[in-house]
């Protein structure tokens, strides 16, 4: 059946699923029946059922998938994280488990209200400095002045939002972003109070550089309200988004975390940086907001055009949601509503930044046909950047961008869109609505992809409310993989707490980690083992067989994880559950005897999966591997070890010296092995049997080796 939305000609659409949920009820969503079936079933929020649906592609093994990115005005935190983490490990497992042929589309939202702000804020603050460096007086007169306007802004801010009550037929959602607001205004005032007793405690340490430090931002904050609309170097906003964009430490060929100097602690913090560090693969596909004002003034023209926007008295332009309606669109898709959207949410649409100078909404709400449309086009005022256009100077709204740069990549249709759940509505439902009204049809988006938010105490870990850790400060005390392996121990698509929920898990991601880790191990030196000079059959018969049994388990079990909805928590536990039992079976006393190339199959299949996920290294190599003969570094180390323990071997061979020296030599190489980077091993006696090496973390070992020598040291 095709969709009878008259849906891109040659695709073809199943019967429509409609789905209710809170009593309300979802728009009708369109299944494809042209793409491949590999048995995967989703979570996708245009149904929102319970349910996953079928994930069938509509051009075969082709899907094209798009992701909103950063908006790139300050360092990415662990909310991020969360966000960009779990859609590699979906993507990776549609391209690498799936065998999909997946492009992959992110966006760079840079130009933006919060960029906008900061930037010029920024700007102001440096001129402010530069103007008062030896002014105490000043500085301190216009911090003082900064913090009491914004603390009396807070406390009405707070008074106010007590002082409302709502009916007691208030719908839950209603309530439930009332207690929230009080919340975050309860954060923020908190966060105030805590800087301002800060700047005043640190003035006498070093005044100027303090009172900067601590009240900057508030300083910032008058500064722009006396003085932003004199900022119009679009440089200036420009730059800004490169810093936080740019992948420095690739230019440089530096590792993450190593770059010091004129940027200090900012270096290794942009975008890209971050992302490498954790392991999240580049996108095929990386566009900007700032390279497309051409045809996002073409795409906005379309939609006047057909008459489903239009120009308000400033100059901004507005979806007509009426309009929209009565050619047969539905609007909020995601997140159905009957009535009008509230003002935080208007607030949110049409991209105010928090604690920003904000226009009178009554001047927007007197311009628009009905409270619920949004800008397209927003007209530029002093001290914004702006582009001309048929409407007058002006910039992107915040949702063009995305359909603008996603329609032009991957077309009038794409099977996946992912992003924050919280930006279901107003960004992602409105994004929906201007390509519907754009491409004249009813289904821009076959499956959306929400990842579950991090919460902090309660709140969406994020920039504005200043609750938030960045990804570099938390790589400082876990890995990549320990993260990384916390998330695939949680379900994609639901919330996470930061705080306690967090350290447990990532408590059993270490533990996973290590288990893996030893399991590899030990597999590796039993194939280094002489056990070819043994019988190499099934020789322990029945507990052969079992472990065969094992291993298929777990196979069956990751299949249908993956294929239930990326079910990454019961593949990590289906992988646990086979080295648990590998661990088990080489631990049987003799005359058993393991079957190594069993053993061995079960550690490849566990090596593939966690590549699958991102885990296990290697999965995006390019080209052959390198040999490492005549790489001297890599050898560097434990040859001169070697090198020394022969020495000292033979020293005490000619003395005929005692056998406590010959130990003692023996030990003293054992650590150097150990503390050679890049490849460190970990050697291991047994009793009656021949030591065995490992390969382990250089730092880890590293650490162990000192504090055996000062614990010599203190006998």
């Amino acid at each position: 059946m095709v969709c009878p939305c008259n849906l891109f000609g040659s695709l073809s659409y199943g019967e429509p699923i409609i789905s209710k949920k809170d009593k309300t009820e979802h728009p009708p969503w369109y299944p494809s029946q042209a793409g491949v079936d590999v048995g995967l079933r989703v979570h996708n929020t245009l149904t929102d059922q319970s349910d996953p649906v079928p994930f069938i592609p509509g051009r075969g093994r082709r899907v094209l998938w798009y992701t909103c990115g950063p908006t790139v005005y300050d360092a990415c935190h662990m909310g991020h994280a969360r966000a960009y983490l779990t859609f590699d490990i979906l993507r990776r497992i549609i391209e690498d488990y799936f065998r999909y042929e997946v492009l992959y589309q992110i966006n760079i939202t840079d130009i933006d209200d919060k960029i906008i702000l900061r930037a010029r804020r920024n700007k102001l603050l440096a001129d402010f400095k530069a103007e008062h460096a030896a002014d105490y007086a000043a500085v301190e007169s216009a911090v003082g002045a900064s913090l009491d306007a914004k603390g009396q802004k807070l406390d009405k801010k707070m008074a106010a939002l007590a002082a409302i009550e709502l009916p007691a037929d208030a719908p839950s959602r209603e309530r439930e972003m009332h207690e929230t607001e009080k919340a975050a205004a309860a954060l923020k005032k908190r966060q105030f109070d805590d800087i301002a007793a800060s700047a005043l405690a640190a003035a006498s340490e070093s005044p100027i550089e303090a009172l900067f430090r601590f009240a900057g931002s508030e300083l910032g904050e008058t500064l722009d309200a006396e003085k932003g609309s004199t900022v119009t170097d679009h440089q200036i906003f420009n730059a800004h988004a490169r810093f936080w964009e740019k992948a420095r430490l690739r230019e440089t060929g530096q590792r993450w975390g190593e770059r010091r100097g004129r940027d200090g602690a900012r270096w290794g913090e942009a975008y890209l940086d971050d992302m490498a560090a954790l392991g999240v693969k580049d996108p095929d596909v990386m566009t900007r907001v700032t390279e497309y004002v051409p045809q996002i003034i073409e795409f906005v023209q379309k939609i006047v055009d057909k008459g489903l926007a239009y120009k308000g008295g400033s100059g901004s332009v507005y979806l007509d949601i009426d309009a929209f309606k009565t050619q047969g669109h539905h609007y909020r898709k995601l997140s159905p509503f009957s009535g009008d959207t509230s003002a935080a949410d208007m607030a949110e649409g049409e991209g105010e930044p928090a604690g920003g100078a904000k226009p009178l909404r009554s001047n927007i709400a007197a311009e628009k046909k009905n409270p619920n449309d949004f800008a397209l086009w927003k007209s530029s005022k002093p001290g914004e950047p702006a582009w001309p256009s048929p409407w007058g100077t002006g910039r992107p709204g915040w949702h063009i961008e995305c359909s603008v740069v996603a329609g032009d990549i991957l077309g009038a249709n794409m099977d996946i869109h992912a992003g924050g759940s919280d930006l279901k509505f107003p960004h992602h439902d409105n994004e929906l609505a201007q390509s519907e009204a754009y491409y004249g049809h009813h289904q821009w988006v076959n499956y959306f992809f929400h990842a579950g938010h991090l919460h902090i105490k309660g709140l969406k870990m994020s920039k504005s409310l200043k609750n938030f850790i960045t990804i570099r400060q938390a790589l400082q005390e876990h890995s990549a993989r320990q993260i990384r392996l916390m998330f695939l121990m949680q379900p994609w698509d639901r919330p996470m707490n930061f705080s306690d929920q967090t350290l447990s898990s990532l408590g059993a991601a270490k533990s996973k980690e290590a288990q893996f880790k030893n399991f590899f191990g030990t597999v590796k030196a039993l194939i280094r083992s002489k056990w070819l000079d043994e019988e190499v059959g099934w020789r322990s018969r029945e507990e052969d067989r079992a472990l065969y049994d094992q291993i298929a388990d777990c196979q069956s079990k990751c299949h249908h994880g993956f294929c239930d909805n990326f079910n990454t928590p019961q593949v990590v536990d289906a992988l646990s559950s086979l080295v648990t039992y590998c661990n088990n079976y080489l631990s049987r006393p003799p005359p058993a005897a393991p079957a190594v190339y069993l053993v061995q199959k079960a550690a490849v299949y566990i090596t593939q999966i966690l590549k699958v996920v991102g885990v296990a290294e290697g999965a995006d190599d390019i080209g052959f591997p390198v040999s490492s003969a005549g790489s001297e570094a890599e050898v560097e180390g434990p040859l001169d070890a070697l090198t020394e323990f022969r020495d000292a071997v033979r020293s005490i061979a000619r003395k005929k010296g005692p056998v406590e020296e010959i130990l003692g030599a023996c030990d003293a190489v054992a650590d150097k092995v150990q503390a050679s980077a890049p490849a460190a091993a970990r050697l291991s006696d047994q009793v009656a049997k021949s030591s065995t090496w490992k390969l382990d973390d250089p730092e880890t070992l590293m650490k162990e080796v000192a504090a055996r020598r000062a614990e010599a040291e203190e006998r």
